[in-house]
């Protein structure tokens, strides 16, 4: 059978088998086909535009198809070239002019050439480009320093910053700096993000809503063909359908196992893969209105959440307590110096009546799973028992992971007083320059959910992002860290460890400290 013909018509039914109950009342294990490789992923894609999309869910599907001037070396968050084969900077750090990757097609039979990259930049960041209605952008911040982006010659292409901007090859490496057909867009319009276009191994073969997307290996890509056929992408949002389908068989890889389904796969038959990787879980706190405008409540919500019990007994060790707003991945930036706070009901108690919030209601989001959320219900419960302990009454309401960021993203202002994130980035820049600045607030187009704001934090990140050098960008970064910890705009919670599980028919599968899933040298038997 063709693999569309397979994919459009026998997903389901081969999926489905997994559960039929065998002649000895056993499950008879699903046969996925060879050189079709069966992802089940957290959630549905919210959309398959780059530009569009924050959610590593998303990323995973889309740096398969896609491809940026630069990228991550495998096993680093070192940049290296990808479209463009090498760049020069200027010596004031405001100039970079890129040699583009000859010979290279998207999708859609069309040229990558430097018209192509001047298009996606162009349409990120100018308002009165004609396909700037596309959007949205929500990560364009990434590239705010671009004030120009010119096309040299066919394969040149020269992007001119307001400013040195040091991550911003790191941030060409990102999802956010992928590569779409400007062809593709001018088709598709709108709709874009439901008919991708790109120049990855796997092109785009079709999208059925809540039950896969499918990609195929593209036959023309310009460099090393995809070691399967075929991926689909199948969202499955609840974490034991999940553990049960990769234990029968219906699907061949799992991102984002529950920690307490680990030993379910430490047998034969399955492979547990692990990555550290920069990553942060915290809680947002309000910041505006309601008890946790108060400096002294937040701090007292730090005190009152036992993570150390959250770390070992909820996500059973696959993490560390979380100290402030910088994973430890990223060794050169981190603040050695802070300690997480410390477990302490009563001083979190002493806070509270400080601050008059004694018997505060409090309503907090949570939702059923989603990008990096670990146990997110779990972990919600355990929080909400902490903070009842010392005298509040929480209310927990639960989304979906689209409706919970739909919820969340635009800000906690008249909604809720808390909720769970987590971020996985790229730079120890990212995080803290999306979410902690006070122009990042959400009617300002940022990630500033709970409406933190700090003169001085806002001019750290300034400076440490236009700083030409590592040391004095660490300096600057650390100093952040120390002024964040205290004022406490987050609940600081766990730095987690990643992981995934294949069956024994996948092979060359690894994890990558940049959290996302590159599927092009896997092997499906």
């Amino acid at each position: 059978m063709p693999l569309l013909s397979w994919t459009r018509r026998g997903l389901v039914a081969a999926v489905g088998a997994a559960f039929l109950i065998g002649g000895l009342g056993g499950p008879v294990v699903a046969q996925t086909p060879p050189g079709v490789l069966i992802v089940g992923q957290i959630a549905e894609p919210k959309s398959l535009d780059p530009a569009a999309v924050t959610a590593v869910n998303d990323f995973r599907i889309l740096v398969n198809v896609y491809e940026g001037l630069t990228r991550y070396k495998s096993g680093t968050l070192e940049v290296e070239p990808a479209l463009a084969t090498s760049w020069d900077i200027s010596e004031d750090g405001t100039q970079y002019t890129f040699t583009l990757r000859d010979g290279v097609t998207f999708h859609d039979g069309t040229p990558f050439n430097a018209e192509a990259v001047k298009f996606n930049f162009d349409r990120m960041l100018d308002e009165n480009h004609p396909y700037h209605d596309t959007g949205p952008f929500p990560l364009s911040f990434f590239f705010g320093a671009v004030q120009s982006t010119e096309v040299v010659d066919d394969m040149t292409v020269k992007f001119t910053l307001n400013a040195p901007y040091a991550p911003f090859l790191s941030n060409l490496a990102y999802p956010t700096g992928l590569i779409v057909s400007p062809a593709a867009v001018e088709a598709h319009g709108k709709e874009f993000g439901r008919n991708p276009s790109g120049t990855g191994p796997f092109k785009f073969a079709e999208w059925r809503s809540n039950e896969a997307v499918v990609v195929e290996r593209n036959d023309g890509y310009w460099g090393e063909a995809a070691g399967t056929q075929a991926v689909v992408f199948r969202p499955i949002t609840d974490a034991n359908t999940r553990v049960a389908e990769m234990l029968a068989g219906g699907i061949d890889m799992m991102v984002e196992v529950p920690p307490t389904s680990l030993g379910q796969f430490s047998g034969g038959g399955f492979s547990v893969a692990e990555q550290a990787g920069p990553h942060v879980w915290f809680l947002i706190l309000n910041a505006k209105e309601g008890p946790f405008a108060d400096k002294r409540v937040r701090q007292a919500a730090n005190y009152a959440i036992n993570k150390e019990a959250i770390v070992n007994d909820v996500l059973e060790g696959t993490a560390s307590v979380a100290a402030g707003p910088t994973p430890p991945a990223f060794a050169w930036a981190y603040n050695e110096a802070l300690d997480p706070y410390p477990y302490d009901p009563e001083k979190a108690k002493a806070l509270i009546a400080e601050a008059g919030a004694d018997g505060a209601t409090l309503t907090f989001y949570v939702t059923e799973g989603g990008s990096g959320m670990l146990d997110p219900v779990p972990m919600g419960t355990a929080i909400q028992a902490d903070l009842q302990a010392v005298g509040f009454d929480v209310k927990i309401e639960t989304y979906e992971w689209n409706t919970f960021l739909g919820e969340v993203n635009p800000g906690l202002e008249g909604k809720a007083d808390m909720a769970e994130m987590a971020w996985m980035t790229n730079d120890p820049d990212t995080l803290p320059y999306l979410a902690l600045r006070s122009e990042a607030w959400p009617d300002k187009g940022g990630f500033n959910s709970g409406y933190y704001a700090n003169p001085k934090v806002d001019e750290l990140l300034d400076a440490a992002r236009t700083a030409t050098d590592q040391d004095e960008r660490a300096r600057l970064y650390r100093e952040m860290q120390e002024i964040v910890q205290e004022d406490a705009p987050w609940v600081f919670v766990a730095n987690w460890k990643q992981n995934a599980v294949t069956n024994d028919r996948v092979e060359n599968f690894g994890l990558e400290p940049s959290f996302l899933l590159h599927l092009q040298g896997v092997v499906k038997n």
